[in-house]
């Protein structure tokens, strides 16, 4: 059975991606992973790892092209944050940090409240409160 999951994103900066999460209060397992062409982010109690290399490294791994993020969205990564306003500091701090967002946060659907934002290498993070006991079909 498998034991885990992390992501891995290309970037164009290793540098410049480290400084962005750190801005938003992400932290890097200095463990592993964090190379002159790596980094290990770490996300959540979960400790979810998102492995960023830059881009000559993720195409070594990939084989393939790296999807234009000007164009297209590759992927949406969601973040759980801990109320609305843990989701308004980071729409406000990714923005500071050189993302772009022309999301405001908003209420979805009466539980819901959350916003969108692209890092400096556009991909898209969608952070996310979901207040649980508002949440249809709970009894």
């Amino acid at each position: 059975m498998t034991k885990g999951i992390w992501i891995n994103l290309p970037v164009k900066n290793i540098d410049r991606s480290r400084e962005f999460y750190t801005s938003l209060g992400f932290s890097f397992n200095s463990r592993h992973g964090n190379t002159d062409h790596s980094a290990a982010l770490v996300i959540g109690e979960k400790e979810i790892v998102v492995m960023l290399f830059d881009e000559p490294a993720f195409k070594g791994f990939t084989g393939s092209g790296i999807a234009d993020t000007a164009k297209v969205a590759e992927v949406l990564l969601s973040i759980d944050a801990s109320g609305k306003e843990e989701v308004d500091e980071l729409a406000a701090k990714a923005v500071l940090a050189g993302g772009k967002s022309n999301h405001v946060p908003t209420p979805m659907k009466d539980w819901m409240y959350g916003c969108i934002f692209s890092d400096p290498d556009g991909h898209r993070w969608n952070v996310l409160f979901m207040d649980m006991e508002k949440m249809p079909g709970k009894s």
